[in-house]
């Protein structure tokens, strides 16, 4: 398409592309509601948290020594160190921080998990332009909205099953959204940088063999992040393109049309569906529990039948844990103790907690009174509790030696949109992710400048607090 027609022809950009653009060119100027910006307050605070815990595994440990190797202008820092790099870089190295654990969000309807990828962008190209706290408040929940749109316009559960990566798709272009804002592109740059974004959306979802959890911190958080920032910076910098990659010949959905041959189309219109009515951030999960996101139910259900009966590990005969088929899936007898099921509930049912330590000692996978006891742990995939997703439930039922039968279903998880965390909930969470590599003090001053972030003028102050 020629540089005038793409220019001048109203009829080369549809009314959706128009409704999108025109929207997230506003976004910058536009107030959230009062309830939106605490809530992205919590996930701002929550992923920061999952980044400065996630900088000493090994994902993070990788991630850190790599972009050591390619220099640049500093512009942003990676977390958890004192290094500077270019905005780019330090995208891709806190998305893969942000996702090191399984300490990040996530959003069940888009199937995604949107701050791993979406806050790093941010944070690195609000230290590039020196955006204030506000403008950052702004572009995340815009981030949030926008991928996770991406990604319900696809059919998630449908394109999972393609092959694709949702935590990849969606999470990219959210990484955009919230960078081309803060990059200030207003309604022709952010067509481009949507042009741009579709370019460079991949992943599969074979992340999920991936045993060290490395690809995987790149897959959902490192490249979406980075893809984002380079969308940005791009068009930023003066790159053109097509006009509309959502309609006309050889768009996006005609490339990812994955569903239409059982029946279901993508829904373009979903991406401008109550678009600033609907803020999706209020509609992402955060995880109480340092785990895999199919564990949260069932430790929850366990930690009630624990407190209300006075449950004891010793007095357990057998364990059974129903979860959806994906789900049992991914975590069945994993050997990293975060994501394995078995050993997850052990923990529950010997420490009367979960927390951050036990969640990440390995060691303690060989321990033998653990291991004896997930020898009475069954794993099941659920037909009924699968049909419920994207709800994340669980289900346990628990047998005692004395002859008690216990069952718990968890509907709503602790941190979930349904049954969300409080400030002080979400606050003590991320000061003991923190504390141990900030320093108690360090720790709560971040903490303490998050919730109070309008106040900063320019988001580079916050890198004392986050060096390390």
């Amino acid at each position: 398409m020629s540089k005038k027609t793409s220019k001048n022809s109203g009829s080369a950009i549809s009314p959706l592309m128009k409704t999108l653009a025109t929207y997230m060119a506003g976004a910058a100027k536009k107030p959230l509601p009062k309830a939106v910006a605490e809530k992205t307050k919590h996930h701002v605070l929550d992923t920061i948290a999952a980044m400065v815990s996630g900088s000493r595994l090994l994902p993070g440990r990788k991630a850190i020594n790599y972009v050591k190797t390619l220099g640049g202008k500093p512009e942003a820092i990676v977390i958890g160190t004192k290094i500077l790099v270019n905005a780019e870089q330090a995208a891709l190295a806190n998305g893969m921080l942000a996702h090191a654990d399984e300490t990040d969000d996530s959003h069940a309807p888009s199937l995604s998990h949107p701050g791993c990828a979406v806050v790093p962008a941010a944070l690195a190209m609000a230290e590039r332009e020196k955006a204030n706290g506000t403008q950052l408040l702004r572009a995340v929940a815009l981030g949030y909205d926008i991928g996770s749109r991406i990604n319900m316009s696809l059919h998630p559960y449908d394109f999972r099953s393609a092959g694709h990566s949702t935590h990849s798709f969606g999470p990219g272009f959210g990484a955009m959204a919230a960078a081309s804002l803060l990059a200030g592109l207003k309604y022709d740059g952010m067509r481009h940088a949507l042009s741009y974004a579709a370019q460079q959306c991949s992943g599969i979802s074979c992340w999920m063999r991936d045993e060290e959890h490395i690809e995987k911190a790149f897959d959902f958080g490192g490249m979406p992040a980075r893809n984002g920032v380079a969308a940005a910076a791009m068009v930023s910098s003066g790159f053109s393109a097509v006009e509309d990659v959502f309609s006309g010949e050889r768009n996006f959905y005609i490339a990812y049309d994955e569903t239409r041959r059982i029946g279901r189309a993508p829904q373009p219109q979903t991406l401008i569906k109550d678009l600033g009515r609907t803020y999706e951030i209020m509609n992402t999960n955060i995880k109480r529990w340092s785990v895999g996101s199919p564990i949260q139910a069932p430790l929850d259900a366990l930690l009630d039948l624990i407190r209300i009966h006075r449950v004891k590990a010793q007095d357990v005969a057998s364990l059974v844990v129903r979860v959806a088929h994906q789900g049992a899936n991914t975590t069945d007898n994993r050997n990293m103790p975060d994501i394995c099921m078995q050993h997850m509930c052990a923990v529950m049912l010997i420490d009367g907690i979960v927390t951050f330590e036990s969640s990440h000692d390995e060691k303690r996978m060989n321990n033998k009174q653990v291991l004896d006891l997930r020898k009475k742990i069954t794993l099941l995939g659920d037909d009924a509790l699968t049909r419920a997703m994207p709800s994340r439930q669980g289900i346990v039922e628990l047998k005692l030696k004395d002859g008690r039968m216990l069952r718990n279903h968890v509907k709503a998880v602790r941190g979930t949109s349904d049954n969300p965390m409080t400030r002080a909930e979400v606050d003590e969470k991320c000061f003991h992710l923190m504390a141990p590599i900030l320093g108690k003090g360090r720790a709560r001053k971040l903490c303490d400048a998050v919730w109070n972030i309008e106040k900063i003028g320019n988001v580079t102050k916050l890198r004392a607090l986050l060096k390390a």
